[in-house]
């Protein structure tokens, strides 16, 4: 929800969702998850569980290590994550 304003849209599709449709992360393509939006600001949403049903630091540790494998963070100046406050 964190980048609606940055891509003028409503909140994109999760890294965890796109892959419990696609069966697994490794189905996923990078094009699938990033989006850019104002002034080239590459975006991605993580996803996490329902409130009370798993561990939200799951969600993180999924899509950072799927960006990371998939060179997302090449050619980039800066990083910035909003995470939840319970998964810290």
């Amino acid at each position: 929800d964190s980048t609606r304003l940055i891509l003028n849209a409503k909140a994109q599709d999760t890294v965890l969702h796109l892959a419990a449709t696609e069966g697994s992360v490794e189905d996923l393509e990078l094009e699938d998850v990033l989006k850019v939006g104002y002034r080239g600001i590459k975006c991605v949403e993580s996803g996490g569980p329902e409130p009370g049903v798993g561990c939200a630091g799951r969600g993180v540790i999924t899509s950072i290590n799927f960006l990371e494998e998939n060179g997302a963070y090449n050619d980039v100046d800066y990083v910035s994550y909003d995470v939840l406050g319970d998964v810290v």
